[in-house]
């Protein structure tokens, strides 16, 4: 599967917006009868369009009310160093994402903490301790005007078209 057609970035768009979905509820939305609907479902998760499922936790209700971002300066930028530093970045449930970036700094993270004092001690005994770890530099966010996952699709969609079928 290298291409999209309009009923594949149908499907997309609805998943996007409710993976909750059952088969004939999504085929009904996409135009699509059940069988063909759950066919392309499979066919876009196998040529990995389609990374998992997943719900999504709002973290002022669990108890996470910081979020960080730190920037990251690695003392070296070889190949085994930043590994090293990437693995140890895998292993830290707190940090939520982590980019290369490019500009000053090398890594960007996004860290999720309950307090100020947490996140503090989180910084002082793991971020600084990462390997090849050189120098951090963090702010706050200090409320969230957006924070959405979905995708921009209508890229995807022929010119002049606005709107997937329904």
């Amino acid at each position: 599967m290298n291409t999209l057609d309009k009923f594949d970035i149908a499907i997309l768009i609805e998943l996007q917006a409710d993976a909750r979905l059952t088969n004939a509820e999504l085929a009904q939305r996409v135009g699509l009868s059940a069988a063909p609907c759950w066919r392309r479902v499979r066919a876009l998760e196998e040529a990995g369009f389609i990374k998992g499922y997943r719900a999504e936790i709002d973290r002022h209700k669990i108890g996470l009310g910081v979020l960080a971002f730190v920037r990251l300066d690695a003392e070296r930028n070889t190949g085994d160093a930043t590994k090293r530093l990437e693995d140890a970045v895998r292993e830290l449930p707190e940090v939520i994402s982590c980019h290369y970036i490019s500009g000053t700094g090398t890594f960007e993270l996004q860290v999720v903490a309950q307090d100020l004092d947490s996140f503090s001690r989180f910084a002082l005994k793991s971020l600084i301790n990462l390997p090849n770890v050189k120098d951090l530099h963090t702010s706050f966010s200090l409320g969230e005007v957006k924070a959405n996952s979905a995708l921009p699709l209508g890229h995807l969609l022929p010119q002049g078209k606005t709107s997937a079928p329904r």
